[in-house]
């Protein structure tokens, strides 16, 4: 167990810093540079999953809780209901980056080129609708957990040491795993659409560049780049999600939560920020150019 905690721990403080340094660098874009929309959209998943980070691991938010000596019930509410609009957001806008990515790849001939020229509109309107979308919806939390009250008391399920989920009305419970349930089928099936459409372009488009001979064509272009980034990021994000699902869902089911399970459920939910500031870092060639560029000033200077 402690061997597992301390891989945990890594695995966040990897990830805090790889975000960090990537919050940086996307700050510094947007404020100096012309950012591409691309860059909004990876700077506000960076922010998120450093927040994900910092309460998946229930490990710096719970030290801020004790230092300024707030109540258990409090810090519980807060740190479910914060990692749970943090992971709603990250589905959300990389659902959104997926789509967008569909869209500015996709030929003039097909359906989707139509929004080439409003996306810059409708992202807009789609980041507002996402944040308060799962700003409202993750407030149910709020009433579900709380502080662990009794050891004895069969109807909670312990969650963390000192928090747990309360039972509540089936009715209800339907209610809200059949909601949070279909957002997330419809957003996964969207990422795996868009990207299989993703695939079948590239695809065409490496067949004409083997058609055509040329060695101009045959280099990387920044649009196919940004598009294998973005595929990998799905794949890495859906084979996590659906391992999460399993393991919450059996939780659930069986009212019951044991420590090991929990420690690897946090290393699988960790696992997808962690992963995505790593990916971002080695196929941006601005980042690439950037660190080659201060690689070789430190070279020169010592």
């Amino acid at each position: 167990m402690p061997s597992l905690n301390n891989l945990l721990f890594f695995q966040a403080v990897l990830g805090v810093l790889a975000n960090m340094f990537l919050l940086l660098f996307y700050t510094f874009i947007i404020l100096c540079h012309r950012p591409r929309l691309t860059d909004l959209i990876s700077c506000q998943m960076t922010s998120i999953h450093i927040v994900l980070l910092l309460t998946g691991g229930n490990m710096w938010l719970a030290d801020i809780f004790e230092s300024l000596n707030i109540e258990n019930d409090f810090k519980c509410k807060a740190t479910f209901y914060i990692s749970r609009v943090m992971r709603g957001l990250s589905i959300c806008l990389t659902c959104l980056l997926s789509v967008f990515q569909a869209v500015t790849i996709s030929p003039r001939t097909s359906f989707l080129a139509n929004f080439k020229l409003k996306i810059k509109k409708y992202m807009i309107y789609a980041v507002f609708y996402i944040w308060s979308a799962n700003l409202s919806f993750s407030s149910i939390v709020i009433f579900n957990v709380g502080a662990f009250t009794n050891a004895s008391e069969t109807s909670q399920m312990k969650v963390t040491k000192s928090c747990s989920l309360f039972p509540m009305n089936y009715t209800i419970k339907v209610l809200i795993l059949t909601a949070t349930t279909s957002r997330d089928v419809f957003l996964v099936g969207a990422m795996l659409t868009t990207s299989a459409y993703m695939v079948i372009i590239l695809f065409r488009h490496q067949r004409q560049c083997q058609h055509l001979h040329s060695l101009n064509h045959l280099r990387m272009s920044p649009e196919k780049r940004a598009t294998q980034t973005i595929l990998m990021l799905v794949v890495v994000f859906v084979v996590m999600y659906w391992v999460d699902f399993i393991i919450s869902s059996t939780a659930v089911l069986l009212w019951k939560y044991h420590p090991v399970i929990l420690t690897v459920q946090k290393f699988v939910m960790n696992a997808y920020p962690t992963i995505t500031p790593l990916v971002q870092i080695s196929s941006d060639n601005r980042i690439i150019n950037m660190l080659t560029k201060l690689w070789s000033k430190c070279h020169l200077v010592f």
